[in-house]
């Protein structure tokens, strides 16, 4: 930004002039306005951009998922340490249970008791679990249609 003397306020110097834009060259070098290239050539150069393309999304979905993965690392582990948590308060609640069923019955049947509680909890999730696997698709469609839909995009281009 300049003044209106034509000195640049910051540094106190002359302002340069703007420099007018080069005219746009392809990638053979010719400009935009006189194309004379064969069709092999265009053929050729949008191949190889094409290629360029590719190679730069795969970098970039490589650097997002890099990313997303050192986040969903530090999760983990934290999801992690929360269920090494919560077994030792599952453990600590069973004793606590037996330990109270123990003023009203023997011991052993009060820790039997508690057994067989936990043994219905692991029943119960193991079924609810095998029915949701039982449910999952992991042949994912839109994904495939997705990718059918490119290929079929990348051949009409190519002809």
């Amino acid at each position: 930004m300049t003044g209106p003397s034509g000195v640049d306020p910051m540094l106190g110097t002359p302002a340069a002039e703007p420099v007018p834009p080069a005219p746009a060259a392809t990638t053979s070098g010719a400009t935009a306005s006189g194309d004379n290239r064969s069709l092999g050539e265009i053929v050729g150069d949008l191949s190889h951009d094409l290629t360029t393309l590719v190679k730069q999304e795969l970098e970039l979905a490589r650097t997002e998922l890099k990313a997303e993965a050192t986040k969903a690392g530090k999760g983990a582990g934290m999801l992690g340490g929360a269920g090494v948590a919560g077994l030792l308060t599952l453990i600590l609640a069973s004793f606590a249970l037996s330990y109270l069923l123990d003023n009203w019955m023997p011991v052993e049947l009060a820790f039997l008791i508690t057994t067989l509680l936990w043994a219905a909890v692991a029943a119960v999730l193991a079924a609810r679990g095998r029915t949701e696997l039982k449910k999952s698709n992991p042949q994912l469609p839109e994904t495939q249609q997705t990718l059918k839909e490119d290929a079929a995009w990348a051949r009409a281009q190519k002809s």
